[in-house]
């Protein structure tokens, strides 16, 4: 049924959205990967867009913008959140971590991002960021998740080309070395 109604008029993929007015721009004040950013954003404004069109933070990626396929995947005060539907005029004032600001100030990766490069927990790339992101949060909600946690909490990130054995590996092994990369 739902199939049905995915391309008619009615679908929301298929209407306009209604546009904000221009010029009622806001300073807001965000905490990004430990440094603190004061940005102008239009209230209609995407975190996800913010993070990569004016802060150049390209890790986090584009890919639904429906919130179901976890490429935009950010830490927000510590837990998981869709950048696609997350307004950034609703994240003023909070702590927002993306890929690129697990690693270490030296460069290091994050334990997530290693287990991931040493267990293959990528193919093509497009999923990686959400995926190490969405894995770092679950290593901080559950330390040692079973493999039924890992399934049920990575359903939100999809990965096109079924890398997901490699994924879990990566967190099993993230795991058991004892780090979420905070």
């Amino acid at each position: 049924m739902l199939a049905a109604n995915m391309d008619g008029p009615n679908h929301p993929a298929a209407m306009p959205l209604p546009s904000m007015p221009r010029g009622n721009a806001r300073t807001i004040g965000l905490r990004v990967n430990g440094e603190d950013v004061r940005i102008d954003v239009e209230p209609d404004r995407f975190l996800v867009d913010v993070l990569r069109d004016d802060l150049g933070l390209t890790g986090t990626k584009i890919g639904c913008e429906v919130g179901v396929c976890g490429l935009c995947a950010v830490l927000v005060d510590g837990h998981l959140a869709t950048g696609c539907l997350t307004l950034a005029v609703l994240a003023e004032g909070r702590s927002i971590v993306t890929v690129e600001g697990l690693a270490g100030a030296d460069g290091t990766l994050s334990p997530v991002q290693a287990a991931f490069i040493r267990h293959g927990g990528f193919q093509c790339g497009i999923c990686t960021p959400g995926q190490v992101i969405a894995a770092t949060a679950l290593l901080r909600e559950m330390p040692r998740p079973s493999d039924a946690e890992i399934g049920a909490w990575m359903m939100g990130s999809l990965c096109r080309c079924s890398g997901y054995e490699g994924i879990r590996a990566a967190i099993r092994a993230a795991a058991e070395s004892g780090g979420d990369g905070t």
